[in-house]
């Protein structure tokens, strides 16, 4: 009896575990890829809070939210992971957002440019639809592979689906939009 009441314990605690972190768990698809077409999209590690403040500045970090040291770690982490397999970018296109620049650097993947299509629109979702289109218009143009960083606002319209800070969506080109491949999620 003892035995039964530790394997139901053991089964919620399991589902417990699904439930509050399930990227971890259930995502990681590096096979992802290895598909024709295939590039990564990411939103900028963690920075906490949402948005940025009244008065910020492109022009000047101090004015926006940032990265914090666990972020900043997460993006480290994020880059060894990618390149303790192997996998290769040619570029690396980011928001001029702080946080996705500085992301972006310490993934230390390829170089880093910074694309305004790539930029937040969370103040003014009246950007979506064009700068959206600006968006794919700018990996269309980009030989090789690429690895973007970029906003949850911006990955969402780009692919429909929400991401975690941190997460990286394996994606390719389909239409007006990206097709999701897979998801990489390392924890914070």
């Amino acid at each position: 009896m003892r035995f039964k009441r530790l394997l139901t314990r053991l089964g919620r605690a399991a589902a417990l575990v699904l439930l509050l972190w399930p990227g971890s768990l259930l995502a990681n698809d590096w096979d992802a890829l290895d598909q024709p077409g295939a590039f990564a999209i990411m939103r900028h590690a963690l920075a906490p809070g949402v948005g940025d403040p009244a008065g910020f500045s492109l022009d000047d970090c101090a004015t926006q939210r940032n990265l914090d040291a666990a972020g900043r770690a997460q993006a480290r982490r994020i880059g060894a992971a990618f390149a303790e397999r192997g996998i290769t970018f040619d570029a690396v296109l980011t928001s001029e957002w702080c946080r996705s620049r500085d992301t972006a650097v310490l993934l230390d993947l390829a170089p880093v440019t910074g694309v305004e299509a790539f930029n937040s629109f969370f103040r003014n979702f009246a950007d979506r639809d064009g700068q959206t289109a600006d968006a794919m218009t700018e990996i269309a143009r980009r030989d090789g592979r690429v690895f973007v960083v970029t906003h949850q606002v911006n990955i969402s319209a780009l692919t429909g689906r929400n991401t975690r800070s941190g997460e990286v969506l394996v994606v390719r080109r389909a239409g007006a939009g990206l097709e999701v491949l897979g998801s990489i999620v390392l924890a914070p």
